[in-house]
């Protein structure tokens, strides 16, 4: 059997005997995603799909989660399919009637909101580890005073100046870009992005991906912006991170396969934590720490106007700074679940997450805004970089290989571990 879609016709597979098909229960979990979007606005990161399928009108949310239920039980009942996708499948509707039961009233706390949206448990998080990382940024950073304080002039000799941003950030951009098509040759001749500048936002930098291979990356310059996280930006929202991730998914999915769950981007769901943590991956895997020395001394500190020959000082820094990235997530815990007010979460990321004042209160900002959000990035991280190892080995060419098959094939947290 074949259905007309707007991306052309699709073959419906019969998935056993009794079964219902796939491509019908795909279609029920994209109409039901965009429903549940009506009571979240930003719940729905990215669609394009069909457009007869957006809701013309709001259903409650308990009608909703009936739905969802059913849903997951039709999809539970499927034989004969291919294992990646009824596992994504079932583990997004599962995360879709917890998002609908949460914007119901039901209260979870911090860890069981995360592994009820991400189908991941949040990693524990020792003050003593924090400690003890905290403790060789202290050793190591230059000056005298409190490590807060010399944390704030650390970074402000790095910061970018305004007028300079853009130019800086387009080079990173561009040779993240450069550097990912070397090894992923699949990139759409077409894809493209636009860079926006904006402020007041909870987030550091955001991709909006409008589906055509094309992303619109918009950039928040309202607190100083350092050199590395220019380019982490570049990696994570651009190359080889979010637009690239989209883009694969898009043209290998949705469009060679007909697989149209993918035409729709629940954020607060499992399909979060692979996008953050492969992103964050990704800004390592495709620029080795030498190679990125270099680029910023050679590239970067040059167009922001620094003095290159402060650049590997300001890498060691950074690398040392690594060993609390878990920090947010226990000032997130902590702070959602009522042990913390935000004037002492402030305090506690000044310490143990090494952030400046400004960053601090911004991210508390985000925990309001986000919640458990936040173990996608440094979590997510740590299970891509174990399952790329375990996959690949410390071989550089097939660990982009094994990172394209990520980004390019239906894959939920369960699958890293």
């Amino acid at each position: 059997m074949t259905r007309r879609t707007a991306l052309g016709w699709v073959a419906l597979a019969s998935c056993g005997k009794k079964a219902p098909y796939m491509n019908a229960l795909a279609e029920r979990y994209v109409r039901l995603i965009l429903a549940i979007g009506k009571h979240q606005p930003k719940y729905v990161d990215a669609y394009y799909g069909p457009a007869e399928w957006q809701p013309t009108a709001t259903k409650p949310l308990r009608e909703l989660s009936t739905e969802v239920s059913a849903l997951i039980t039709d999809i539970q009942q499927l034989t004969g399919v291919d294992p990646l996708r009824f596992q994504y499948l079932l583990t997004q509707a599962q995360s879709a009637l917890a998002m609908a039961n949460i914007l119901g009233g039901e209260k979870l706390d911090f860890d069981r909101e995360a592994t009820a949206l991400y189908a991941a448990k949040p990693p524990v998080v020792l003050r003593s580890d924090l400690e003890s990382a905290r403790d060789l940024v202290d050793k190591a950073l230059p000056g005298g005073g409190e490590l807060s304080e010399r944390i704030e002039k650390f970074d402000a000799r790095f910061a970018v100046p305004a007028a300079k941003v853009d130019k800086t950030f387009r080079a990173a951009i561009a040779e993240a870009r450069s550097l990912t098509k070397k090894r992923i040759t699949s990139l759409a001749a077409n894809e493209s992005f636009d860079v926006e500048y904006v402020k007041d936002k909870v987030w550091s930098a955001y991709n909006w991906y409008k589906g055509n291979s094309r992303s619109v990356i918009q950039v928040n310059i309202d607190l100083p912006i350092n050199v590395d996280r220019i380019i982490h930006l570049a990696c994570h929202e651009g190359y080889p991170g979010h637009h690239v991730y989209n883009g694969l998914l898009e043209a290998k999915l949705v469009r060679e396969r007909g697989w149209m769950e993918f035409s729709v981007y629940p954020l607060y769901s499992p399909q979060s934590l692979i996008a953050e943590g492969t992103a964050d991956f990704g800004a390592s895997l495709v620029m080795p720490e030498h190679e990125r020395l270099a680029f910023k001394r050679n590239v970067l500190f040059k167009e922001a106007g620094l003095d290159p020959k402060s650049a590997e000082e300001q890498q060691a820094i950074s690398k040392l700074r690594a060993g609390v990235k878990h920090a947010a997530i226990q000032a997130a815990r902590d702070y959602l679940d009522g042990r913390m007010n935000a004037e002492q979460t402030v305090a506690y990321l000044q310490r143990y997450a090494l952030n400046t004042k400004g960053m601090a209160e911004r991210r508390v900002k985000f925990f309001d805004a986000e919640r458990s959000y936040i173990i996608n990035y440094s979590y997510g991280e740590d299970l891509v970089a174990a399952w790329v190892k375990k996959t690949a080995g410390n071989d550089a060419s097939a660990q982009w290989k094994a990172f394209e098959e990520l980004l390019s094939t239906p894959r939920v947290p369960a699958n890293l571990l």
